[in-house]
This record gives structure tokens, C-alpha cells and sequence, in this order.
């Protein structure tokens, strides 16, 4: 078998950028030197036995190098970024978890806890449906004022306990006790100093200091009054303003609230005026049990006018896994991760990987690597987590989400063999628990965008039909990124990214990259909203019993067809499902924007392409979900 010095990784045409922007690690302590791909590999497949406890055989071990570097599976990319790190060994199961969960139905823990899980890099689905939130006391008028000297009330520590603790006070303050008090930021880090064990650069206290305001002012104006689920969604939307700024910059964030609660379906109709620039921290979805009760208010905001909010149905997703299939109830579900492909309990997070269809080239070879991927998953949820309620729930449950991506690019006899993988893997299941004596997992396939993983194999991203055959891929990438000079001196455009408000984030670039697909790839263009719809109900049937995450694109002339279809198969064959318009979507710079083979060949004339890259620097951003939502968007 050939060495893996002599083999070069499948990346797709921007695979190996992506992989060098977001999950290659320093080599060594100096920091002098970034991993290549062989490196990143040699240090998973260490970490599962040391860390995981796997006890990978060096044939299991050689196995699951090739089909790492042939681009045939993956584990998640918070395992490529994390796994082996001390990290691991000190947060255990969080520091893997792609996805999180809680409902508001207390004044303090949820957003204490939203807020660790989101500076820990997870993406953070909230429930603020009226029934939860109605549950909180009144608000109360405080003043809480920074007062950076060593007699300060509070100082907070340089930690990102000492930072959640400081918005535990304010909560407290505002909801408890009705008392002010005082806080000090001395002990915080200056902005540029590098932060250890997640990577990045620390922001300062400023980003903390004017989070804490604005949540303070958010909770003045209610003084004397219940919090609304709106009032709530800006909190956790403020809060990921904060951890944007000041950590790993991610900020993924799903808010499920009422269908019939017209503030939160306005918040992000920015036709309307006056929408803060924090909301654009959440992908927001309706909870709708039954599609006959969806108000038509649903469909003001698809007209291109505002961000159309997906459709979450927790009654399905707590009563079946595969549709047809009652075998795996899930009763506890009380929200999804940000881009819908998980439903979770409260307090629960999920770990991830993918098998990139196209490249599986037999129904064996595809159990294999799904066995590999669920090996790997199982033992990252049996560790432990600083979080009780988390540790209890994740391991009573065990859920995973084995996904599939680039399906609307492999052929009809792949997607075949997906079926009866599932239930094989059901069956091993079965037998791997008993022999380690742990709970079977309560789900373990999944159907997520796949935004960065699927840019590393040049494949379509999950269910979503390919954008077009020529296309603008945007990254974000930190501005202090030392990628930025390179991808200047390469020639590839770069512009800050702008706020709903019009004004440029000099925290964050954007950076364009010119990108086709093979021709026989089915394009958006041709693919009706229905067809997608279509492979989301075959999809959650044969393949996925957690959820189907797809953004589908759709014209404003097939709104009709889309209600006519989903009033016929919402309600028993689609757990979440979420829009946006092919073109005159509103979003500047989209992550997606076709161009012509024109324009296309011009942008590869001007750029020198990237094959090899050495980085002396450790702030590289981790994004599963760019810009608080699904990649897809």
C-alpha cells in the first residue's frame, strides 16, 4: 500500500484553501508551522486511540487514511479542529459537539449556557416559544456600570467562565435581585493577544462591555413587565454578537418560536426599518405542527423583502426517526440545531460526520465508512462534560448524525445503496453498544448543508442541488488572518463584510472564489422547489432518522406549487424545511453567486490558484454555519 507522503488528498477546487483556513493546526509549540493534510489525518486517527479509546488495529488505521485522503468520508470539522488537542482532555464531549439545544424557560441557566456553548465553537438552537418563555419573571430596572479599577463589585476573570459569569450577575440583577452593580474589566485581555486551545485572537472587553449594555438596555425598556419570546431572541442574538467578536468566530444560532407571534416572524423583515444588526446572528423558524394552521403573515417575508423563516414540525420529529418508522421515538425534543438536521432535548448537543456520496463506489465500501464514522462518533459521546445536564442527556440519548453530501451530484444506484446501509448500521448499533455497554443511539443518520466539509471534496453540499455550473464561492475569513495578505498577493478578491445596516465589519473579510461544478451534477436551475422538495420526503424516508436540513430555492411564481405540496405532505414527511429565492434573495454578498463561463475564466486568468501554503499563525476561523445560519444561505 502506498505511503500517504505519496498520495495527494481528492480536495475539490477550493478544498485545500478551506482546509488550510479552518482546520490545519500548528505543528509544534512555537507555532511556526502549519499541518498539511497527512498531518491533520496521522493526528485523528492518534487522537481515536488515545482520547476516544477506539483501539484501531494499523489495518483499521490504514483504512481509514485512505478513505480520508480518496475524500470518501470525514469525520466533523470540529473533530479535525479539536481532536487531539488538550482541549479535549479538559472539556471532554463539548469540545466535539457541532450541535446544542435549550429552551428559555428560566430567567438565568439558558443563556448562560447558550453563551459557554456558543465561545466552545457549537452552534446553539433556543426555543422561545410563548409557553416557555411566559415562564420567566418580570424584568427589572438596574444600572450596571463598568468601572475598570481594582474596587469594581466584579472583576471579571480573564476566562470564558469569568465572561459568563459576568452576563449571569446581569441576569440575576435584572430578574432576581433588582440590584446594580458594578463590574471591571482589568483583568481582561487585550485585543490581538492569540487565545489558547480554540485558536483566535481576543477582541478585548469592548465587544463584552457593549454586549452587556445592550442586553441591559434590551431588559430596561420591559421593566416591570414580562420578557417577550422577542426580547428573548435579541439577548441570544447579542450574545452572539459578543462571541463573534471575541472568540473562534462562530455564532450559529436557530431561534424556534410561535407561527402566530408577529414579532418574531418581523424580526428580520428588513423592509420594515429599525432591525439591529445582531439579529443577523440567527437562522429563525416557525414551529408548525400542522400546516393547515400556518398563518399567511408566514409568506409576507418571501418576497424578497426579508429572510423567509423555515418551518420546524416538532410533533414528527418527537414520534418517528425514518418516515414509516415508530421504532425511534423521540420524545424529549424540544428544538434543532441551527441548520435544522438535529432535533434535540433541552441541554443536548450532537456530533457529526459525513460520507461524501459521489466518490462511495460500491454499497460495501459505503457500510464501511459509515461503520468507521459511527465507531468514532459513539466514543466522543461516551466523554465526559463540564456540563451535568449535558452529560446526562447525551449519554441517554447518543445521538449522532452520520450525513450524506454531494447527493444531487452521485448517480441514482449511490443514492440507492443508502436504504438498506441504514439498516445495517441500525444492527450494528445494536451490537457495538452491547459489547461496550452503553445506550443504543437514539438517532445516528442525518442530512446537514455540509457548507465547509463538502467545499474540502469539491461535491454539492447535502440534498441541495448544485447553484450553478459556474459560481462565486464566498469564505468569511478574520481580517487579522494572515490568509488575507496571501489570497491579496494571489489575486483573490477580498472585501469586509457588510451589517444589515449598510456599514462594514473590519472584523471579518470576504473572500470570492471562482468555482464550477461537473456537468452532471443537477443545477438549480433545473431543478424545480418541488423536486427539492421531493428528494428532502425521499431522504427522510430511506436515509436520515434525525432530520433533512435543505434550504430550498425557489421563484416567487412557485409559492403557489409550494403550499399546494406542502399541505399534502408537510405533516407526516417533513420534520424542518427552510427557503430562499434562487436571485433577488436581499443578501449581500450570498456565499453562492452564479456567474457565466465568461466571467468565470476571467476571475481564474487573473488569480494564481493556491496549492501550497505555509502559515505562521493561529487564527483561523472555524464556521460550519457562516453568519449565524446554514451555509447554504
Amino acid at each position: 500500500m502506498a505511503q500517504q507522503e505519496d498520495k495527494e488528498p481528492a480536495f475539490g477546487e477550493i478544498g485545500y484553501i478551506t482546509y488550510k483556513r479552518t482546520y490545519a493546526r500548528p505543528l509544534n509549540k512555537k507555532k511556526k508551522k502549519k499541518e498539511e493534510f497527512k498531518d491533520t489525518c496521522e493526528r485523528i486517527i492518534a487522537a481515536c486511540n488515545t482520547q476516544l479509546k477506539l483501539e484501531f488495529t494499523k489495518q483499521e488505521q490504514e483504512e481509514l487514511r485512505d478513505l480520508f485522503f480518496a475524500m470518501k468520508g470525514s469525520v466533523a470539522g470540529r473533530f479535525w479542529w479539536q481532536l487531539g488537542t488538550s482541549t479535549v482532555n479538559k472539556l471532554g464531549l463539548f469540545s466535539l459537539q457541532n450541535c446544542a439545544a435549550v429552551v428559555v424557560d428560566s430567567p438565568i441557566r439558558p443563556f448562560a449556557w447558550a453563551m459557554d456553548a456558543l465561545m466552545l465553537g457549537s452552534g446553539v438552537g433556543y426555543n422561545i416559544q410563548r409557553e416557555y418563555v411566559y415562564e420567566l419573571p418580570k424584568a427589572r430596572r438596574v444600572r450596571i456600570i463598568r468601572k475598570d479599577t481594582n474596587d469594581a463589585d466584579f472583576i471579571i476573570p480573564d476566562s470564558r467562565e469569568g465572561w459568563v459569569r459576568l452576563l449571569e450577575k446581569t441576569l440575576e440583577s435584572h430578574f432576581i435581585t433588582g440590584k446594580g452593580f458594578s463590574y471591571s474589566t482589568v483583568c481582561v485581555r487585550g485585543a490581538g493577544v492569540p487565545i489558547k486551545g480554540f485558536g483566535g485572537a481576543a477582541s478585548g472587553p469592548e465587544p463584552l462591555a457593549l454586549g452587556i449594555s445592550q442586553i441591559s438596555d434590551v431588559l430596561n425598556r420591559r421593566a416591570g413587565k414580562k420578557v417577550r419570546p422577542i426580547d428573548c431572541l435579541d439577548i441570544m442574538n447579542i450574545l452572539g454578537s459578543i462571541v463573534v467578536a471575541g472568540n473562534v468566530r462562530r455564532s450559529a444560532q436557530i431561534a424556534i418560536g410561535d407561527m402566530d407571534d408577529l414579532q418574531f416572524l418581523n424580526a428580520k423583515r428588513w423592509d420594515l426599518g429599525n432591525i439591529p444588526n445582531w439579529r443577523a446572528m440567527s437562522n429563525n423558524s416557525l414551529v408548525c405542527n400542522d400546516i393547515q394552521n400556518l398563518p399567511d403573515q408566514f409568506w409576507q417575508g418571501y418576497e424578497g423583502n426579508g429572510e423567509p423563516y423555515g418551518l420546524i414540525n416538532l410533533k414528527l420529529a418527537r414520534s418517528i426517526g425514518r418516515v414509516g418508522e415508530v421504532e425511534y421515538p423521540d420524545p424529549d425534543v424540544i428544538g434543532f440545531n441551527p441548520c435544522a438536521e438535529e432535533p434535540l432535548a433541552n441541554h443536548e448537543t450532537c456530533c457529526l460526520a459525513e460520507i461524501f456520496l459521489p466518490n462511495i463506489e460500491s454499497e460495501q465500501e459505503l457500510i464501511k465508512v459509515a461503520k468507521y464514522l459511527y465507531r468514532i462518533n459513539k466514543h466522543s459521546l461516551a466523554l465526559k462534560c463540564h456540563h451535568k445536564e449535558t452529560e446526562e442527556i447525551v449519554h441517554k440519548h447518543m445521538r449522532m448524525g452520520i450525513g450524506v453530501t454531494g447527493y444531487l451530484q452521485a448517480t441514482e444506484e449511490q443514492r440507492s445503496w443508502l436504504k438498506d446501509t441504514y439498516k445495517t448500521l441500525r444492527v450494528f448499533d445494536k451490537e457495538y453498544s452491547k459489547e461496550k455497554n452503553w445506550p443504543e443511539s437514539i438517532k445516528l443518520t442525518t442530512v446537514k448543508p455540509s457548507g465547509t466539509l463538502s467545499l474540502l471534496a469539491g461535491v454539492t453540499p447535502g440534498v441541495h442541488p448544485g447553484y450553478a455550473p459556474f459560481f462565486i464561492r464566498r469564505i468569511r475569513i478574520a481580517s487579522s488572518s494572515e490568509l488575507i495578505p496571501i489570497l491579496r498577493k494571489h489575486n483573490y478578491p477580498l472585501e469586509y463584510v457588510q451589517n444589515f445596516d449598510g456599514t462594514e465589519d473590519h472584523g471579518l473579510m470576504v473572500a470570492s472564489f471562482p468555482c464550477k461544478y461537473p456537468t452532471n451534477t443537477v443545477f438549480a436551475k433545473d431543478c424545480s422547489a418541488i423536486k427539492q422538495l421531493e428528494y428532502v420526503k425521499r431522504l427522510q424516508t430511506e436515509w436520515s432518522d434525525n432530520a433533512v436540513s435543505c434550504t430550498v430555492y425557489y421563484k416567487k411564481e412557485e409559492l403557489p406549487e409550494i403550499k399546494k405540496w406542502l399541505k399534502k405532505y408537510y405533516n407526516n414527511n417533513i420534520k424542518s424545511v427552510s427557503f430562499l429565492l434562487h436571485k433577488d434573495h436581499g443578501f449581500a454578498q450570498a456565499p453562492y453567486e452564479e456567474i457565466t463561463e465568461e466571467e468565470y475564466n476571467k476571475m481564474k486568468d487573473k488569480i494564481t490558484p493556491l496549492t501550497n501554503i505555509n502559515l505562521e499563525e493561529e487564527d483561523i476561523e472555524l464556521e460550519e454555519c457562516e453568519g449565524g445560519a446554514c451555509p447554504i444561505k
